[in-house]
């Protein structure tokens, strides 16, 4: 798969890979900005942008903006993380000058203020519809609660009350600061020919600021023992998360680190999933991997009764202490390796997987990653790694949310 890569004057990147014998075309602008880069008086604003971008243009309308994407089939949407607000689409090769001139068009919306006000509603509405589904208030909560003043901390929707008071001119001002040339990436994969993406994409968008959106306040995340627990008597099942911090996301270590998650904490043929879940102690055990600019984090979760929460993490803690003291087997670290190097090659042979990879990779890294460079690097993980992972960040003093009926829990 063919790598290229080329820079418009005003600093938009444009990279691609390109798939001969695919089907299809997936093409994504990826924006460096999320939760993380946003003030207090901003909170929610990046996921507001992201809605208001869908609203209409100075040439389409919000409803021609959905007939268009229609017309040629396109597989769209858009989602907004701490770090990254990226707007995508799947189509037929035929219809890639169509859907990047669709996508290059919403990227600059027109930001009415009767569309900012009526989708505010919208927004607040969506706050109270995740308020209502325990696991993500669960993560929520958690995520604020271990990384407290932490950039990474911030709400990714924002409150009623920030919502409430934000102001068009204040989002408009955040689209002048962050939407600028030099802070976003197009990215393409599947069968398309990238000189003629790259006039396509030049067309549209050479008129884009340029400028700089630097990213303050980039710092690894300490470790935080706290300690939470919100009581909610509707919610039948107890939801539970634990977090320590991990590997940043250019370190070394983040292929051991992954690898480590998944020995202890995938969803088959783990060490939680034979200790909790087989058993019928809890509904579902995670531990997964989660990597960011300058930070890591090591994030395991459970569902379960709520008279066996006490015993369940008593249970993890037994684990997370042998896997510190013991580290991982030879034969785990090999059954690991296998499953992610399966998920790897499956993810890339759609481009909608593989764009949505190399896009991450070259925002975080700046630089191209192939799939035999991800297939080489977790192939060449070592028990050397694993231990190392284990010795700079420790699993055994996570903190500890909890969210569900239980009025009391037994601190750790």
């Amino acid at each position: 798969m063919p790598f290229h890569r080329h820079v418009l004057p005003n600093g938009l990147t444009i990279v691609g890979e390109t798939m001969p014998s695919s089907r299809s075309v997936a093409l994504g602008f990826f924006v460096k900005t999320g939760s993380r880069d946003e003030t207090n008086e901003e909170s929610g604003v990046s996921h507001f942008l992201e809605h208001m971008v869908f609203k209409g243009t100075p040439k389409r309308s919000a409803l021609q903006v959905n007939v268009d994407f229609d017309r040629i089939g396109a597989d769209y949407n858009a989602f907004t993380s701490e770090e990254n607000t990226v707007f995508y689409a799947a189509v037929l090769p035929e219809y890639l000058p169509k859907a990047t001139d669709i996508l290059a068009d919403i990227l600059r919306p027109s930001l009415r203020t009767d569309d900012f006000d009526m989708e505010k509603k919208v927004i607040i509405e969506e706050i109270g519809m995740y308020d209502d589904k325990p696991t993500w208030c669960a993560y929520d909560h958690a995520r604020k609660q271990f990384f407290a003043d932490h950039p990474l901390g911030n709400s990714i929707l924002g409150t009623p009350k920030s919502i409430t008071d934000l102001t068009a001119d204040q989002m408009r001002t955040y689209f002048e600061r962050r939407y600028i040339g030099s802070n976003i990436t197009a990215v393409a994969t599947g069968n398309f020919d990238f000189d003629a993406f790259v006039k396509l994409v030049e067309e549209r968008c050479k008129d884009w600021p340029q400028g700089e959106a630097p990213r303050q306040r980039i710092y690894e995340a300490k470790p935080n023992p706290a300690f939470g627990l919100m009581t909610r008597d509707k919610v039948t099942q107890e939801h539970v998360y634990l977090i320590s911090p991990g590997p940043m996301a250019n370190s070394p270590l983040r292929f051991a680190a992954e690898t480590l998650s998944m020995v202890l904490g995938d969803d088959s043929n783990s060490r939680l999933y034979w200790s909790l879940v087989d058993p019928g102690l809890a509904e579902s055990a995670d531990v997964s991997f989660h990597e960011y600019e300058g930070a890591g984090t090591f994030f395991t979760s459970f569902s379960s009764d709520p008279e066996d929460v006490d015993e369940i993490l008593s249970i993890i803690r037994d684990e997370f202490a042998k896997a510190q003291s013991e580290s991982i087997t030879e034969a785990e670290l090999a059954t690991a390796k296998s499953k992610v190097l399966s998920r790897i090659v499956r993810g890339s042979e759609r481009p909608m997987g593989r764009m949505q990879a190399l896009g991450m990779h070259w925002t975080y890294q700046g630089a191209y990653r192939s799939v035999d460079d991800d297939l080489r690097d977790f192939d060449a993980v070592t028990l050397a790694q694993v231990r190392e992972v284990l010795d700079r960040y420790p699993l055994t003093n996570p903190a500890v949310f909890a969210l569900g009926p239980l009025k009391e829990l037994v601190r750790p």
